[in-house]
């Protein structure tokens, strides 16, 4: 009896073992670096510049055809490979409340019917045949949520595309190593070449189809995230 006893704690053991090491695993798994994942598909890797055919034409001319800089040309971003410069203006609030409420009632009340003038009762005189039924449901539920957000900031992107109507197509991102954590800026869209300025800036919201992410990773990061099983419990998965 006691050798019993001692193999089941012994398997209690090793179950709960197994059973932490698996969730380590998963919270693992679930928990994906952002500097991996950019290092893995990078699609906000910088674009060299094409190359430049330059072939003189011994006219006597300093600028020739092909060349970067024409004899008026501006130092602003415009071929694949320029560098631009966005500066990040971008803030909002949102909010939204619902509220729902249902109540119904049924009732079902049947009368004891008589037969042969009298009314069927039990040895106590009681109506057994007297029957009525009550049913009802009441649902409510209501909803509030807000939330207001504000970025500012620089970052330098590279032009990845021009397009046929000299829209530039640009993308870009800055990594922070601070303090513990590893910070993210993210940006990509269009910019249209007159939305560029003289400093070879522009404005975060003249950026058709703009992609702006920010996020960081790390200690701080993972204190403030929800782990596996508590996402599971307030997920719409959750039956109760």
């Amino acid at each position: 009896m006691v050798m019993t006893m001692m193999m089941n704690k012994d398997l209690l053991q090793f179950i709960a073992i197994a059973m932490l090491l698996v969730f380590a695993v998963v919270n693992t798994a679930c928990v994906r670096s952002p500097l991996r994942v950019a290092k893995k598909e990078d699609p906000y890797a910088p674009v060299n510049p094409e190359p430049i055919d330059v072939r003189p034409k011994y006219n006597g001319a300093i600028y020739q055809e092909g060349m970067t800089v024409g004899m008026f040309d501006n130092r602003t971003a415009k071929r694949i490979g320029d560098i631009l410069t966005i500066e990040l203006e971008e803030s909002a609030t949102t909010g939204a409340q619902s509220s729902t409420s249902a109540n119904k009632e049924n009732s079902v009340e049947m009368q004891s019917p008589t037969i042969a003038g009298e009314t069927v009762t039990n040895k106590d005189g009681k109506e057994v045949l007297n029957n009525r039924i009550d049913g009802g449901r009441d649902f409510s539920g209501s909803g509030d949520t807000s939330q207001s957000h504000n970025l500012t900031g620089k970052i330098s992107v590279t032009v990845a595309q021009v397009l046929p109507n000299k829209y530039l197509v640009i993308r870009g991102q800055k990594m922070l190593n601070l303090n513990q954590a590893n910070e993210f800026i993210r940006i990509s869209g269009i910019v249209r070449p007159e939305d560029i300025r003289p400093d070879n800036t522009v404005l975060s919201h003249r950026i058709a189809n703009a992609h702006i992410m920010y996020g960081d990773s790390g200690t701080l990061s993972s204190a403030n995230s929800m782990g596996p099983l508590g996402k599971f419990f307030n997920s719409k998965n959750y039956p109760y």
